[in-house]
């Protein structure tokens, strides 16, 4: 992320989904916009019209993360860059494509410039390697890339290469996994009584549900729930109960792992922008590994029971 924002000049202006990572938002607010001379506007993507009314003279690049971490709220992006592009044609758009990898959204053939994964996440796939790629069809801004990758030093070692390599080998089968795990513990935190909202793209409830299903071929391994009681104790206690979801911030892996992102992965964030993003503090995020599902509804059945 750091080397694509460097490829923009000082006094640039980015516009970035509101709903983004916390290290991205951290990122973006804190680092791009304090240190790089970059202005930053985070911004609700779910209309484009009002991406467009956030367009500035100077806008030079677009941020969108879809589906967003931890919400999983979808962005359309064909009508985002379409819209975009309409109007300002040199505007840059940037879609992180973690959630969904290759096997379920490719953002390239949707209009997008740059797509970005964080490798650490389902390419690898085994929670062994730190690494992120950013993917182009354009020579020029490939150039550009490759020439700031090497000049401030992102550049990964061999092992891990080796390491994401192996990893992309297993990739289309542990998607399909991810998935039906998902869903079985999306279906079953929907109908338990201790949990308020359900949050899974693969949900005909979901909002953007339609949004999903038209522009991705399968709807990935991430879920994310509320509980009844807005408490972070009953949270921190829930996740702490678990015996095979692994409490930790990381997601993507062959082993599940769940989280609370008032506490942690969005720590960062204020907690007045949380809460208008609707991140509370019973806000838990999972990402579902390839065990058997039943065995994972069964770990959250006895963790709900702890509280």
């Amino acid at each position: 992320m750091a080397t694509i924002i460097y490829s923009l000049s000082a006094g640039s202006h980015v516009i970035s989904i509101n709903d983004v990572y916390g290290g991205t938002n951290r990122f973006l607010n804190q680092v791009a916009g304090k240190d790089a001379g970059i202005s930053v506007s985070m911004v609700d993507m779910t209309r484009v019209d009002t991406v467009l009314a956030a367009l500035r003279p100077e806008t030079r690049l677009i941020w969108i993360e879809s589906p967003t971490n931890p919400t999983l709220t979808i962005t359309d992006i064909r009508g985002i860059t379409q819209a975009v592009k309409a109007v300002r044609p040199e505007i840059v758009v940037v879609v992180d494509n973690t959630f969904m990898t290759p096997i379920n959204q490719r953002p390239l053939m949707l209009g997008a410039d740059i797509v970005v994964h964080s490798v650490t996440k389902y390419l690898n796939g085994h929670c062994d390697v730190v690494m992120g790629v950013a993917v182009v069809n354009d020579e020029a801004l490939w150039k550009r890339l490759k020439f700031l990758q090497n000049a401030i030093g992102a550049v990964p070692s061999p092992f891990d290469c080796w390491l994401a390599m192996r990893g992309l080998k297993t990739l289309a089968v542990r998607m399909k996994q991810h998935e039906l795990n998902a869903r079985a513990v999306a279906e079953f935190l929907l109908a338990h009584p201790k949990v308020d909202k359900v949050f899974y793209p693969g949900l005909p409830c979901h909002p953007t549900h339609h949004i999903a299903a038209k522009q991705q071929s399968g709807f990935g391994g991430m879920i994310s729930f509320t509980l009844c009681s807005d408490s972070l104790e009953q949270a921190v206690k829930l996740t702490q109960s678990c015996k095979l979801f692994t409490l930790a911030e990381s997601l993507g892996g062959v082993e599940s792992l769940i989280e609370v992102p008032a506490l942690m992965t969005h720590a960062s964030v204020p907690p007045e922008q949380r809460a208008l993003l609707g991140i509370s503090d019973s806000f838990i995020r999972a990402s579902c590994g390839i065990e058997d599902p039943q065995d994972l509804i069964n770990d959250l059945s006895q963790a709900l029971m702890q509280i």
